[in-house]
């Protein structure tokens, strides 16, 4: 007999979570269709379920089919690093592009209540915020003498254009202590983890976080979460290969500058013989790359134009573009590491958020008039930094602004790096991550020519053409 295929969601309005990730699991072993698995269970024998084979068997594996939405509201964005710095999860959060931020709208943290600092923070994120909605009028005023206009573009439609364009300045003066809101898709696996990151931070705000997180999880997936606590191990370590590393001398003058670490010299050749590795049916893979390396250059790169042909704008590049590895080392400012972070498809190692590296000045708070205030609020963060920081780091780094530079360690593979320069070099992204995107553009085109000439940048512009346009300096101490 035939049988009838089938394809329909298990909705959570029906379903608590834990019972939707039983229903995925008892299939192993059941012939039932889903939703008869799902109509025999109850929150009571999933839980059974989960404490016997989640938890006591250790098939982890299983709590990924239990996923929530979770809303955060009013967390700081030094916060949302930790809620973010999660792989298999997915954010949506407040944007510094989009969104004007109140005068107000800044998180006191507990470790400075009642301090020697309190006073001095509470001015400073007063001094940032308001510096920050006087530039926004000068930067529109600014912008409305020298924005090009679209074709045909009406008044109403430039004016509406003219405030998210000026936020793209300004927000080089929101500090880390600035509140927003996020929101998280993530299986309870991830999940459990999550909260003990979170229970293990040095800040109390993560903390408290954390501790509420786990409350709200625990009404939808109570067994799935019970067990995340803070971590010993993830709270030890910080602090034992922090003195380790207090005593390494840097051997280059840290500036603002971009370097491409390491990369898989033969990564080409690789890519290409896995594609015939997959197309070819009978030949092995080590057959394959000897065929590519017997290859000239005219021949790969007639190979290569075979394998992009009529390859269209929303077409990504085969899987086996990821043979080929690359890491980098970069220093950007805050606000680009805001949307750099969120592409956690490569390997990622953050330095903390300090005022040691300079600061950005970009050229449209020059341009409109904003500069002296602008230094002075900045300096002014880079100053009281020094002095919490000493005695509280973490602390301290909710004073730093977005135009503050960071540095960063990451690891690629080709196929993500179309993806990061496709999104982050485009016309429509902000100034500061396109000039990664570019940088990076320009270290993979040299590492690897044949393949890298097919990325998907716009044509005519440099990271230093970008740097000239939209920055003042990208490095002022």
């Amino acid at each position: 007999m035939t049988k009838t295929r089938r394809i329909y969601l298990l909705r959570p309005g029906e379903y608590s979570p834990e019972t939707i990730a039983v229903a995925f699991a008892k299939t192993s072993r059941s012939p039932l269709p889903f939703d008869e698995i799902a109509a025999e269970l109850n929150d009571e024998s999933s839980a059974r379920f989960h404490e016997k084979w989640v938890v006591g068997y250790g098939h982890s594996s299983v709590a990924e089919h239990a996923v929530l939405h979770l809303a955060f509201e009013n967390v700081s964005r030094l916060a949302i690093e930790t809620i973010e710095a999660n792989r298999l999860a997915s954010y949506t959060e407040k944007s510094t592009r989009y969104q004007l931020w109140d005068e107000d709208a800044f998180h006191l943290p507990e470790e400075l209540v009642g301090s020697p600092y309190e006073t001095d923070y509470l001015n400073l994120c007063q001094t940032l915020f308001r510096t920050y909605l006087q530039c926004i009028p000068q930067l529109k005023n600014w912008l409305r003498e020298t924005l090009p206009r679209h074709a045909g573009e009406s008044d109403k439609t430039f004016e509406r254009r003219l405030e998210p364009a000026a936020i793209d300045y300004g927000r080089f003066l929101l500090p880390a202590a600035s509140l927003a809101n996020v929101g998280m898709t993530v299986n309870a696996r991830t999940l459990e983890y999550a909260i003990c990151k979170m229970l293990s931070s040095s800040l109390a705000e993560v903390r408290a976080i954390g501790e509420r997180l786990l409350e709200v999880c625990q009404l939808e997936t109570p067994t799935l979460v019970k067990y995340a606590a803070c971590n010993a191990y993830l709270q030890g370590v910080e602090q034992k290969i922090t003195e380790r590393a207090a005593g390494i001398a840097t051997a280059l003058e840290r500036h603002h500058d971009f370097r491409l670490l390491d990369y898989d010299h033969a990564g080409q050749e690789r890519i290409l013989a896995a594609i015939l590795f997959r197309f070819g049916h009978q030949a092995d893979f080590q057959s394959a790359y000897k065929y590519v390396l017997s290859l000239s250059e005219d021949e790969k790169c007639r190979l290569v134009e075979t394998l992009m042909e009529g390859r269209g704008a929303f077409d990504q590049p085969l899987r086996e573009f990821e043979y080929a590895q690359m890491s980098f080392e970069a220093v950007m400012d805050q606000g680009a590491y805001f949307e750099f972070k969120r592409h956690r498809m490569m390997t990622q190692t953050v330095q903390p958020l300090t005022a040691s590296l300079g600061f950005a000045v970009p050229q449209g708070i020059t341009a409109a008039g904003c500069e002296a205030e602008y230094l002075d609020a900045m300096r002014q963060a880079a100053e009281l930094y020094e002095r919490v920081s000493a005695w509280n780091r973490a602390v301290a780094s909710y004073m730093i602004p977005n135009g503050f530079n960071r540095c960063v360690l990451f690891s690629m593979n080709l196929r993500q790096v179309f993806h990061f320069c496709k999104l982050r070099g485009a016309e429509n992204a902000h100034f500061s991550i396109r000039r990664v995107a570019y940088q990076v553009a320009e270290a993979v085109q040299q590492a690897y020519p044949l393949l890298g000439a097919y990325l998907d940048m716009p044509s005519g512009e440099t990271w230093e053409s970008i740097e000239q346009q939209y920055f003042s300096t990208v490095n002022t101490c």
